[in-house]
């Protein structure tokens, strides 16, 4: 059974289940899911825990088969908690889990907890996971996407009583808690919580946010492609800074720009040369997301614009590898700004 995480706490409220699978990249997000879990389980009677950490090929699943088996005196009923942090459990895992799932059934005296990382394709189509899903409740814990930040703050803020002032200066006051605390989701909750410890309930000003929120943001490259694509110049900027301070290497941010320059000049020599755009994007492995924003900058990207971008986008590589290009910058990351700024100008909506 599959379930969206905001319809965890009404299911486990009306009808909780001896089993439960977390699988997700946000730590936060999915400790919140846990400690639901956790809690409408103490209320239900189950009073002793166990937490199995699974690390290495040679962990010994036994003993996480004989936990469900082995309560102690003093308790009736038990969670029992495996976390799998690779999201590779093995040959002996994979047989194990499903054998732990099928054990779970009828079984009123143990609840099974599996803490995953986020799964890819292929891992969620292996027996293994299929059996935790057809025994249990698979719960995917997805990230907070920069666009629902915002509201996801206000809420949050919500919760402890306070708010930031209505209409635009509110708005603004978002956007800025949001830009200081992106990709960094547990930091965030951290900051909100200061604010509750500094300010009393009620309204809020943007000066307040302003003195107390620190900028804890942490940014992914595979975030500044969507970034640029979106045309978001000033957000391509904070980004570019972000990683630099970061140490993130300059070849990869080089390789992530000018990887999706080239991928939208070859959809758009297909489309001169006749093919649809579906069967372009599909040649060039541009699906998902990716897929829309192709969609509409392409129209955009004049034969011109995309040779220009080529060029330099050639010209940064040699810059990022130590080579000196008349009239480019000579530090790496300035020359990156550059590039990217240009491209994401291109793709900006007018």
């Amino acid at each position: 059974m599959q379930l969206a995480s905001s319809q965890l706490s009404a299911q486990v409220q009306k009808a909780l289940r001896s089993l439960y699978v977390l699988h997700g990249d946000e730590p936060l997000l999915q400790q919140e899911a846990a400690d639901t879990i956790r809690a409408a389980a103490r209320l239900q009677g189950y009073t002793e825990r166990s937490v199995h950490t699974v690390s290495g090929a040679h962990f010994d699943w036994s003993e996480v088969l004989a936990a469900g088996g082995s309560l102690s005196l003093f308790a009736d009923k038990q969670i029992v908690e495996v976390r799998i942090p690779s999201g590779k459990p093995g040959k002996d895992g994979s047989a194990a889990l499903q054998q732990l799932a099928a054990s779970t059934q009828g079984n009123d005296s143990t609840l099974t907890l599996i803490s995953l990382p986020r799964l890819d394709a292929a891992t969620r189509k292996g027996a293994w996971f299929g059996a935790l899903e057809n025994f249990g409740v698979s719960v995917q814990i997805d990230p907070i996407e920069r666009s629902a930040l915002p509201q996801w703050i206000a809420q949050r803020l919500q919760m402890q009583g306070q708010n930031v002032a209505a209409g635009e200066e509110g708005q603004r006051t978002l956007q800025f808690f949001a830009d200081r605390v992106e990709g960094n989701l547990l930091a965030a909750f951290q900051e909100i919580q200061k604010l509750g410890l500094l300010y009393p309930r009620g309204d809020i000003s943007q000066s307040q946010v302003e003195a107390a929120v620190v900028n804890v943001a942490r940014y992914d490259v595979f975030k500044l492609s969507e970034s640029v694509l979106s045309g978001q110049v000033a957000r391509v900027q904070r980004m570019l800074d972000g990683l630099q301070a970061e140490g993130e290497a300059a070849v990869l941010v080089h390789y992530t720009i000018a990887e999706d320059i080239r991928a939208l000049k070859r959809v758009k020599d297909a489309m001169v040369a006749g093919k649809p755009l579906p069967m372009a994007l599909r040649e060039q492995r541009v699906w998902g997301g990716r897929e829309r924003l192709f969609e509409r900058v392409l129209p955009r990207m004049t034969e011109a614009r995309l040779t220009g971008l080529l060029l330099a986008a050639h010209q940064v590589d040699g810059i990022v590898k130590g080579l000196k290009v008349p009239d480019w910058p000579t530090d790496p990351w300035q020359a990156l700004q550059r590039l990217a700024l240009r491209f994401s100008r291109f793709c900006m909506v007018r």
